[in-house]
């Protein structure tokens, strides 16, 4: 990923609402289906840790990123934004 098609990404993240939280529990196989099934419904999605989570949301972003075939696009705070080009015949994002 380029660097002008991920400054486009971060972008459109921006006004997006977060659609998933991570709390206490970390990391658990049932939020790993829950991002793989987000990211099947739409290309890019933001996630978002909450306080109580002890792990540190970069290396999160980074273990989703790789159990998801995913693309990490920003980690901001306490902020995650992941993307995964999706089907061809029903892409919805145009990178430039």
């Amino acid at each position: 990923m380029t660097s002008k098609q991920r400054a486009y990404l971060k972008s459109l993240a921006m006004t997006m609402d977060p659609i998933l939280q991570l709390g206490k529990s970390g990391l658990t196989p049932e939020n790993t289906a829950s991002v793989e099934e987000a990211l099947a419904a739409r290309e890019l999605i933001k996630i978002s840790v909450l306080q109580n989570c002890l792990e540190d949301p970069k290396e999160m972003a980074a273990v989703l990123a790789e159990r998801t075939h995913s693309q990490v696009v920003q980690v901001i705070g306490k902020k995650i934004v992941l993307y995964r080009e999706g089907k061809k015949e029903k892409k919805k994002i145009v990178l430039p």
